[in-house]
C-alpha cells in the first residue's frame, strides 16, 4: 500500500499512544490493516530493517516519516533516527546527546532510549529523561532548542514520554531523589512551571532516609489530559499516589493514594471516570469519578471501583466501547466492564508482555517479547482472530499508519502491510 498524496501532511501516530492518545488508529490508517503475516514466506511483510543501538521508544509517524530514538548500551550516546515511511530508507540519523558517566540501568528491561517522541506539524519533541530534551524541526532534523539541566536520578533508566498541551511540553520525572512535573515553552524551551509531587511515600528508615535508596519512589508513567466541566486536567500516576494538575499552571487539583510503585500506564478516560493503573506486579485498577467536586484527597469520596488483583503492570490497558482490555506481564488477557470494573472474561495467551496493545477495525493486537502477535475481536467473549510470529520479540509499543503496522523489535523495525495481489 502506498502513501496517498495528502498523507505527507497527516500525523498518523504522533505520540506513543496514537492520534487520540488512546491506542486506537484513525479509520483512514486502519483501512486494510493485515491481521496475518508470515516472516518466513514474506507474506504481508513489506520490509524489515536493522536498527543500530537499543531503545524501546515507539515509532512516531507523520508527514511520510518515521521517528525513533536509540542509544548505545552504555548510555553515552543518544540519537534520533528518521526513516521514510514507504521504503524504510534512512532520511536522518542525528546524534543528539553524549553523556560522560550515565547512571547504570540496573536492570535488563529498560534502555537509555525508552521515552517516545511527540510530533506536531512543525515540531518534534525528543526526550531522554534527565539526559536531555530537544525540539527538532521535523523537516530538517535541526535542533531548535535543547535542555540538559533538568536533573533527576532515574536509577532504573527513564521511561515517561512527553505530552503537549497548548504552548507547553509537559515532562514527568519520578526518580529516586526528585519527583516532579515540569512544563517547557514549546517555542523556547524555557520553564513555564514546575510542580513537585506532594506524596507522603512513607518509606523513611530510622535515620530518616528513603529505604532502598528511594527505589520505591520511582515511576515511568505518561500523563493523560481530559476536560472536566470545561476545564483541562492533566492526570499523572506516580509512586504511591496519582494526581490531577492544571496543565496551564501546574497547580495540583486532586490526589488519590495507593500502595504501589513503578507506575507505567497512562490513565484511561471513560464517561466521567479516570481509570488508573497503579503500577508494579501487584497493581490496582482504580476508577475515580471526575466532576466539579473532585478536589483535594479523594481516597474516600470519589472511588467508583477498585480491582486489586490480576491487572497489567507495564503494558498499557486499552479502552474500547464500554470495555477495558489489558494483559499482564505473564500473558493473561482480561476484559473488564469499564463502568463497574467487573470481569467480563479472562484468557491466558502466554508469553511476556511489556508493549502496549493497539486497536483497529474492532480488533485488538497484543505483542509479546517472544515475537508473537495475538489478534482478538473486541467483545464480551474471547475470540482469537489470528496469531503471528516474528523472529524477534518487542518491548516497544507499536504504531499504525496508512494501513500498516510498524513493529520495533529488539533489533529491527518491521512494516507489516498487505502487498498488491496478496
Amino acid at each position: 500500500m502506498s502513501l496517498k498524496a495528502d498523507d505527507t501532511t497527516r500525523l498518523s501516530w504522533p505520540n506513543r499512544f496514537g492520534p487520540l492518545m488512546n491506542g486506537h488508529a484513525a479509520p483512514e490508517d486502519a483501512q486494510g490493516l493485515p491481521t496475518e503475516w508470515d516472516e518466513a514466506t514474506g507474506r504481508n511483510v513489506a520490509w524489515k530493517i536493522p536498527l543500530e543501538g537499543f531503545g524501546h521508544s515507539a515509532p512516531i509517524i507523520g508527514q511520510g516519516k518515521i521517528w525513533l530514538t536509540a542509544a548505545n548500551a552504555e548510555g553515552t550516546r543518544q540519537w534520533i533516527l528518521c526513516l521514510d515511511e514507504r521504503t524504510g530508507k534512512t532520511i536522518h540519523q542525528k546524534l543528539l546527546f553524549e553523556n560522560v558517566d550515565p547512571e547504570p540501568l540496573g536492570n535488563k528491561i529498560n534502555t537509555y532510549a525508552s521515552p517516545s517522541c511527540y510530533l506536531e506539524r512543525d515540531a518534534l519533541y525528543v526526550h531522554f529523561g534527565t539526559y536531555g530534551t530537544a525540539r527538532l524541526n521535523p523537516q530538517t532534523a535541526e535542533v531548535v532548542w535543547q535542555r540538559r539541566d533538568i536533573e533527576c536520578r532515574h536509577f532504573r533508566g527513564p521511561g515517561s514520554s512527553p505530552v503537549v498541551y497548548g504552548n507547553a511540553v509537559v515532562l514527568t520525572f519520578d526518580g529516586i531523589d526528585r519527583q516532579f512535573l515540569i512544563a517547557l515553552d514549546k517555542q523556547t524551551g524555557e520553564t513555564l512551571w514546575r510542580t513537585p509531587r506532594s506524596t507522603d511515600y512513607g518509606d523513611l528508615d530510622q535515620d530518616g532516609k528513603p529505604k532502598a535508596d528511594g527505589d520505591y519512589r520511582k515511576a515511568y508513567s505518561t500523563p493523560g489530559i481530559i476536560e472536566v466541566k470545561g476545564r483541562p486536567q492533566l492526570i499523572s500516576v506516580g509512586s504511591r499516589a496519582a494526581f490531577a494538575y492544571d496543565p496551564t499552571t501546574g497547580a495540583e487539583i486532586w490526589t488519590i493514594t495507593h500502595d504501589d510503585y513503578n507506575a507505567a500506564a497512562m490513565p484511561l478516560f471513560y464517561r466521567d471516570l479516570a481509570i488508573i493503573n497503579t503500577g508494579s506486579a501487584n497493581a490496582n485498577m482504580v476508577a475515580v469519578r471526575l466532576d466539579e467536586t473532585t478536589r483535594g484527597n479523594v481516597d474516600k469520596t470519589h472511588v467508583v471501583w477498585n480491582r486489586d488483583r490480576r491487572n497489567s503492570d507495564l503494558s498499557n490497558p486499552l479502552l474500547h466501547d464500554d470495555r477495558v482490555y489489558m494483559i499482564t506481564n505473564n500473558g493473561v488477557a482480561t476484559c473488564l466492564n469499564a463502568a463497574t470494573g467487573e470481569e467480563v472474561w479472562t484468557f491466558r495467551i502466554g508469553g511476556t508482555f511489556v508493549a502496549s496493545p493497539v486497536c483497529a477495525n474492532g480488533l485488538i493486537y497484543f505483542f509479546n517479547e517472544e515475537g508473537e502477535t495475538t489478534v482478538i475481536k473486541a467483545g464480551d467473549t474471547y475470540e482469537e482472530v489470528a496469531k503471528n510470529k516474528l523472529a524477534e520479540g518487542m518491548r516497544a509499543s507499536p504504531a499504525i499508519a496508512d494501513g500498516a503496522l510498524f513493529l520495533r523489535t529488539f533489533g529491527h523495525l518491521y512494516k507489516i502491510a498487505a502487498k498488491p495481489g496478496e
